[in-house]
């Protein structure tokens, strides 16, 4: 019974009513926060204890990604040849569709530790994947289960299921969602969960679908599925359907509280509330959003009407910090309004509704605050504010002060991943190394494929 005491740290609790206590201390034990209060007292209590001491950094719960692409990291410097891409659709099929049919088994575990080191680097210590990989699908989830487990943090999986790569990929996709989240049980890990990934309307059958929610139902979980990212999914569905998105993903019974639907920009008025009556998350991603120039989502209108709306990056870089001020920011442009997408709303969105979603994959663990009891998932931050720091204000600090730079140790259950910006379970020379060399080779089989 191994116990770590993490000392002289200035705890954020982000329980209920945020807290910050000062020279506060953490026992963690067993992967969860068995004790906490004040440093000394808990020093004096537990002599026996390994010690990490903070020295005077902030100690916070790892931060949480909501929706992201490990595999996307292999587009990074990709040069797409021709002209400009004028619209999303046009970045799908010449840029996605195309990096996805190129990635084969080793590609989609590299650019999965690319991620992960950059995550432990960040400080975000869960993070929930969509993947796809049409030309290396079976068993892509335990390339990536694998490197999760080797590095240490939390994840939750799935595949895309496409009708693009025709009726035998749809399928594979299925069986790849279905496979993965039976061998979750046999895998024991308490880092791993798992979910049912869909693309988006515009790439799904009504028959696919209908496979998709058959394929699940007793697997006691929801689904993961893109909506409305552009215009171009509504178009989609109102000319082949005759209804919106939403509403034909609710007839298809794909919506409900386990299941998430990323981006959720071009939704009416309708589709936002059945997406509350269901008990939907929603997912923002607002650096992807801004890159695409696909708009800006309803976040305040869905959260005022009691949608849980997460933050996530979409594949960009796992630093949660530069999510936050993308959104702090985007949503004032957008409106030509400073009071837009305040300070709270955001962090709302990234602690309060991600700990939430995480907490449906990891209902045990309760992940997302400092507690006793709570999974021992913290990261500190070197982090002095020249201006008065309190509960109520560390929002602020976050959008105009936190760099990722400042995370200097993260801990994930219990376990030390990076120690004074240290990585200690994975070895970073050697996957950006030949990570450099898969995603070289990956580039050439893009050039290759035709859009």
């Amino acid at each position: 019974m191994e116990q770590l005491l993490i000392t002289n740290g200035r705890l954020v609790t982000w329980g209920a009513a945020n807290e910050i206590i000062l020279n506060g201390g953490l026992l963690l034990q067993n992967g969860r926060i068995a004790d906490m209060g004040d440093s000394a007292a808990l020093s004096e209590q537990y002599p026996n204890a390994q010690r990490l001491d903070a020295r005077g950094q902030l100690v916070m719960p790892g931060n949480i990604c909501a929706h992201t692409h490990f595999y996307g990291a292999f587009a990074r410097g990709m040069g797409i040849p021709g002209p400009a891409m004028k619209d999303f659709p046009d970045i799908l099929e010449r840029l996605w569709w195309r990096l996805d049919r190129a990635m084969l088994d080793l590609d989609v575990q590299y650019s999965a530790l690319v991620c992960l080191v950059d995550a432990i680097k960040h400080g975000t210590t869960t993070l929930i994947d969509h993947h796809a990989s049409p030309n290396a699908i079976n068993n892509s989830l335990d390339q990536i289960a694998d490197a999760v487990e080797l590095a240490g943090v939390r994840a939750a999986l799935c595949y895309e299921v496409t009708d693009r790569n025709g009726p035998a990929g749809a399928q594979a996709g299925i069986d790849e969602n279905v496979r993965f989240l039976h061998s979750l049980k046999e895998r024991g890990s308490d880092l791993l969960a798992g979910t049912f990934g869909l693309h988006a309307s515009l790439s799904l059958s009504n028959d696919t679908l209908a496979a998709c929610v058959d394929a699940a139902k007793d697997l006691n979980i929801g689904f993961h599925v893109h909506v409305a990212e552009h215009e171009a999914d509504e178009y989609d569905s109102l000319y082949k359907y005759g209804k919106r998105v939403v509403d034909r993903l609710a007839d298809a019974d794909i919506l409900g509280p386990k299941s998430i639907v990323a981006h959720a920009i071009h939704i009416d008025p309708t589709e936002k509330a059945l997406l509350h009556e269901t008990g939907t998350w929603v997912t923002h991603q607002p650096r992807s959003n801004m890159n695409n120039a696909v708009g800006a989502s309803d976040i305040e209108g869905m959260m005022r009407l009691g949608i849980p709306v997460c933050l996530g990056n979409d594949g960009f870089s796992n630093n949660m910090w530069a999510e936050w001020k993308a959104a702090y920011f985007l949503h004032k442009l957008a409106h030509h309004d400073p009071r837009r997408a305040n300070g709270a709303d955001i962090a709302q969105m990234a602690i309060y509704n991600n700990a939430a979603l995480a907490n449906m994959f990891w209902p045990q663990a309760t992940v997302g605050k400092l507690a006793v009891g709570a999974a021992a998932d913290v990261i500190f931050v070197d982090y002095h504010a020249t201006t008065p720091l309190s509960a109520g204000n560390l929002p602020w600090h976050i959008i105009f002060g936190f760099e990722a730079s400042m995370v200097t140790t993260t801990i994930v259950a219990g376990k030390v991943l990076m120690q004074d910006r240290k990585l200690l379970t994975l070895d970073e020379e050697e996957i950006t190394a030949r990570s450099r060399e898969l995603a070289a080779e990956v580039w050439q089989r893009f050039a290759k494929l035709s859009a």
